[in-house]
């Protein structure tokens, strides 16, 4: 006999409950997951006026959402997704699968000559259950995130990728580790408890 399924309904209780989602409601963000960000950025004082950056996995907008708002529009932000996401101030919106070559071409041409000072990148694969499908898949899109650093960071510039704890991710911070001077794994108290997310930091890119 197979095991019932959990509801759907249960996972919307529990956002209902959750008060990071209740915080962010209040507040005006578009998702909780702001709160990650901004508890990132308050340490590690990512964020400075005039800067560059690329924001992989926007949709729907909290992050581009805290750095426009934080550098109050003095910022140009080049966010991706494959989801649709409004529009925000100082911020381009390139729609399509990040592992197309035409988004990624797309993403050369707005850049043009210019390098980013900050690539951040809270990409996630559709959730399974099968964490032998999920982790791989999730892997595979933060090693495409750390590709990117390499062809569009300026040297000294930073990079903020989501990781799940797993097979692969000992091997990416390793890789991590080699192109930039220093990298810590975070987990932000906005991420839930039980989840094997966290946030990989890494300072000062030296390819």
């Amino acid at each position: 006999m197979s095991k019932p399924r959990r509801s759907s309904g249960s996972w919307r209780e529990r956002q209902e409950r959750d008060p990071f989602v209740v915080r962010a409601r209040a507040e005006g963000w578009r998702s909780r997951a702001v709160y990650k960000l901004e508890q990132i950025d308050k340490k590690e004082k990512l964020l400075k006026p005039g800067m560059v950056v690329i924001d992989l996995g926007a949709a729907p907008g909290s992050w581009s959402q805290y750095i426009t708002e934080k550098l109050q529009g003095r910022v140009r932000i080049i966010a991706l997704d494959l989801l649709e996401m409004d529009a925000l101030p100082s911020v381009e919106f390139i729609q399509g699968d990040f592992r197309e070559d035409d988004v990624l071409e797309n993403l050369a041409a707005a850049l043009g000559e210019t390098r980013a000072d900050l690539v951040i990148s809270d990409m996630a694969p559709n959730i399974s259950g099968n964490r032998s499908v999920d982790q791989p898949r999730s892997m595979y899109l933060a090693e495409l995130a750390l590709d990117l650093c390499d062809r569009a960071l300026k040297p000294g510039g930073d990079f903020v990728c989501k990781l799940f704890q797993g097979e692969g991710s000992d091997a990416f911070i390793v890789a991590a580790r080699q192109r930039f001077g220093r990298v810590r794994v975070k987990k932000p108290d906005a991420s839930r408890p039980g989840s094997r997310e966290v946030y990989l930091v890494a300072r000062n890119y030296q390819l």
